[in-house]
């Protein structure tokens, strides 16, 4: 495993970088420049800035939150210690998810045979009032996004949860708009159909 140093925290509670004191954020291709001039705060910020979505491409892929942590630092740790391969810097978003998607699917080769579930901590859920339906929502959600085609469940999780445009999710994911819009659409139906149990097999996968 890369040596992920001072790289900020994973998961979902993660927070994006604030803005800028004109409220405008430095853009993309500002921050890198500075990265490879050695500047470590536009390192962090570039970091804070894309984390979550690369968590949520992991999470799509090994379907376990402290692997996709994993990965997702990981990944950041990569694509830093190669960021003069970065041949666009405006693009880095859709560079650094490649290499989230190749990590993942690493990690998910070493891990075949297990199944992921998503687990709320013992420790926290101890004593605290509607901890197990909690619980029990988080297991039936990951159940039904695993029913879910990859691309699936990465266009839902990046849009939904990210909040990526389809052009953004399109030029990260390698395809078209269209298909970003259909594969969320087919995705959304099947969820809905598999967490009130009238999903037809057909809901899977769409048309």
């Amino acid at each position: 495993m890369q040596d992920r140093g001072s790289l900020p925290e994973a998961g979902p509670g993660a927070k994006r970088p604030a803005a800028m004191a004109n409220d405008e954020p430095e853009p993309t291709r500002a921050l890198v420049a500075r990265v490879r001039a050695g500047d470590s705060r536009a390192a962090e910020l570039l970091v804070r800035r894309h984390l979550r979505a690369a968590y949520a491409v992991a999470l799509s892929v090994v379907r376990d939150v402290a692997e996709a942590e994993d990965v997702a630092q990981d990944a950041f740790a990569i694509a830093l210690s190669r960021l003069d391969t970065c041949r666009d810097p405006d693009r880095f978003s859709g560079w650094l998810l490649r290499i989230v998607r190749r990590q993942s699917l690493n990690a998910a080769v070493r891990a075949r045979g297990r199944r992921a579930t998503l687990e709320l901590s013992a420790a926290a859920d101890v004593g605290v009032p509607g901890a197990a339906e909690r619980g029990d929502l988080r297991a039936r959600l990951l159940a039904a996004l695993d029913r879910l085609t990859p691309a699936q469940r990465e266009v839902v999780l990046l849009h939904d949860l990210e909040g990526f445009t389809h052009l953004e999710i399109a030029e990260a994911l390698d395809m078209s708009e269209v298909s970003s819009r259909q594969h969320l659409f087919n995705a959304r139906r099947a969820l809905r159909a598999l967490l009130d149990g009238s999903a037809p097999p057909e809901a899977l996968h769409g048309p």
